[in-house]
């Protein structure tokens, strides 16, 4: 029987139909230490990794029989694929599973930063004596008729943006590719140059993998341009967003606020955001719902049990079945 290393305790149904196939080992709770995983990695054909876990040359020379690695997350920054691709090494993600509760999670975040919900909760559990109560007291934005840019309309973009559509927004987006103009029509959107969805978006999502072309892609320039009063939200990736700026424009209120469930330094947070109350964050949770747990678990071991049973895996991030 064929052994399976799986460095996270995933939700065990997850790991039933493996269990008919491999000799699965598995932490009981939490995860394999990277000591742990060097050493129960030889003699293992595969590997289910969490999408924090590094999986290097060291771990994969380490492990002399692997033949696919399956990532339970739909980022692979956490692989050396190149090294993976060298040794001849399967690399799969989970794409799918992320889509609806990443693109909740930005919604929500805008919608909180919009109505000042977190700020007012905050006031109201410290008690703060500058709190408050009136008509005219409070009052935050509306979504209604606002417009909302999209950076990066994949299928996560594309979700936020039925959210936006059916709450009355405008949605525009910018991608190095546009659309066809039948999908643009189908989805009830608008491609904008670069420049110009900064210039004229009162909300702007984040929502692009990280590469060399995306990194800092919003700096003190790019900010600049940004519609005075607009909020940023990103659920993408933490370096995207020059940090240092991002407090410079909230600070001097060019920017009304920011949502950030990913950050730069991640897991550090840059002190200034910490206390800002047009600052909303939450801890890297963009997929974090039992139901989508499941799911990534089901589809990660899916892609395994394809492989083996020599057919394409759901998604391959590298190299062939």
């Amino acid at each position: 029987m064929k052994r399976l290393l799986v460095t996270y305790a995933i939700p065990s149904e997850s790991l039933n139909a493996l269990k008919e196939r491999f000799e699965v080992i598995v932490p009981e709770e939490g995860s394999f230490s990277r000591e742990e995983v060097l050493r129960l990695v030889p003699n293992c054909e595969a590997m289910l990794s969490m999408f924090s876990f590094k999986v290097d040359r060291e771990v994969m020379d380490a492990g002399k029989s692997l033949k696919i690695i399956s990532n339970f997350g739909v980022g692979y920054n956490n692989i050396d694929i190149s090294y993976a691709k060298e040794r001849g090494i399967v690399v799969t993600n989970t794409p799918d599973p992320v889509v609806e509760p990443t693109a909740e999670l930005a919604f929500a975040l805008m919608s909180d930063l919009a109505r000042r919900v977190s700020e007012c909760d905050a006031k109201l559990k410290r008690r703060d004596d500058g709190l408050k109560w009136g008509v005219m007291e409070n009052l935050g934005v509306g979504l209604w008729g606002k417009r909302l840019g999209i950076v990066g309309l994949g299928n996560i973009g594309k979700a936020i943006a039925r959210r936006a559509l059916v709450s009355g927004m405008e949605v525009v987006y910018y991608n190095r590719h546009p659309l066809s103009w039948l999908e643009e029509d189908y989805l009830g959107v608008s491609y904008l140059p670069f420049e110009e969805l900064l210039a004229t978006s009162d909300y702007l999502s984040l929502n692009t993998p990280l590469t060399e072309s995306t990194f800092h892609l919003m700096d003190q320039t790019t900010i600049a341009q940004m519609k005075r009063g607009a909020f940023l939200i990103n659920t993408a990736r933490g370096p995207v967003v020059d940090e240092a700026a991002l407090v410079s424009a909230l600070r001097s209120g060019h920017l009304a606020g920011a949502g950030l469930d990913v950050y730069e330094f991640e897991p550090a947070i840059t002190d200034d955001l910490l206390t800002m109350d047009n600052v909303v964050l939450v801890p890297h949770i963009g997929t974090a719902t039992m139901d989508a747990r499941i799911e990534m678990g089901n589809y990660a071991a899916e892609n395994i049990l394809l492989f083996f049973r020599g057919e394409e895996p759901l998604s391959v991030v590298v190299g062939e079945k």
